[in-house]
C-alpha cells in the first residue's frame, strides 16, 4: 500500500485529501503534520512511500533539501496553489519529485501521488515548456525509447532489460544523448522528455553483430539467387524521422 505523509496548515485541505482517499484500499494518508520538524523526525523513522509537501512561508530550499536528504528514497511531492519557474527549477534541482497543483481534480492528485511513489515524475507540460527551452532535435528509435523510459523513472537496468540491451549500452546512450540534448543529468532529460513531442522515428541500424549473427548459412559452391530489377522505375521509400519540437 502507499502510504503518504502530509504536511499542510489548512485543515480544510488534509480533511478533503482524507475524504478523496477513504474508499480506495492502495493509498492513503500515513501521517499528518501542520509542522515540518515533526514532519522530518516521521520520514526518518517511518519511511513513507511518498511525502506531500504544501508550500507555505515555512517551506524554504535548505528545507526541502534537509527533508529529501532525510528522506532517503521516499520522494517528496509539493502541493501548490501557483508556483514560480524558478522555484520548481531549484526543488527540482535538491530532489523533488513531483509539482502537484492544489486546483486539479482528486483523480489526478491520486494519481500524481501513485506515479511519484512508483518511483515516476510529475511535472506538467506547461511547467515544462518554461523550464526547458524545446529544440528541434533529431533522436534516433532507440534513443526515443531510452529516453521515454527514463522518463518514467525506470533504473539503467531495468531500461536495459526492456529495450533488450546491456547495461553497459544504456549508459553509453544516456551519456550520447546528454550531449546529444544539451542536458546534465537524468532528471534534465527525463523533464526534456516530458516537455516535448515524439514525431516518426529514426530507423537505426542494427549492430552488426547482431546482422552476422542472424544470416542464413550459403553453401560456398552455390550461388545464391540474385534478385530480379523490377521493370518499373525504383520506388523510393523516405526514410521515418523523430523530431523533438
Amino acid at each position: 500500500m502507499t502510504s503518504v505523509a502530509l504536511y499542510s496548515e489548512q485543515p480544510i485541505l488534509t480533511a478533503g485529501l482524507q475524504a478523496a482517499m477513504a474508499g480506495l484500499e492502495d493509498i492513503g494518508l500515513s501521517a499528518i503534520f501542520a509542522d515540518l520538524d515533526p514532519l522530518i523526525d516521521h520520514v526518518r523513522t517511518s519511511r513513507p512511500s511518498v511525502t506531500l509537501v504544501e508550500v507555505t512561508a515555512a517551506v524554504t530550499i535548505a528545507t526541502l533539501s534537509k527533508l529529501e536528504s532525510t528522506a532517503g528514497n521516499a520522494p517528496i511531492v509539493l502541493w501548490v496553489d501557483a508556483v514560480s519557474v524558478e522555484l520548481v527549477s531549484q526543488a527540482l534541482a535538491v530532489g523533488v519529485r513531483g509539482i502537484l497543483r492544489k486546483s486539479l481534480p482528486v483523480e489526478l492528485q491520486i494519481k500524481c501521488l501513485r506515479t511519484v511513489a512508483a518511483g515516476g515524475l510529475w511535472v506538467e507540460q506547461a511547467l515544462c515548456d518554461q523550464i526547458l527551452t524545446s529544440r528541434r532535435i533529431i533522436l534516433t528509435r532507440r534513443e526515443r525509447h531510452v529516453v521515454s523510459l527514463l522518463a518514467q523513472g525506470l533504473k539503467n537496468k531495468e531500461i536495459a532489460h526492456a529495450s533488450t540491451l546491456s547495461e553497459g549500452t544504456v549508459k553509453v546512450y544516456l551519456t550520447r544523448l546528454f550531449q546529444k540534448v544539451g542536458v546534465h543529468d537524468r532528471l534534465e532529460l527525463a523533464l526534456f522528455a516530458l516537455g516535448n513531442s515524439f514525431v516518426d522515428a529514426v530507423p537505426e541500424p542494427e549492430p552488426a553483430a547482431w546482422r552476422v549473427s542472424h544470416r542464413p548459412a550459403v553453401d560456398p559452391g552455390i550461388r545464391p539467387p540474385q534478385p530480379r530489377e523490377p521493370k518499373t522505375s525504383r520506388a523510393w521509400h523516405q526514410q521515418e524521422s523523430v523530431l523533438l519540437n
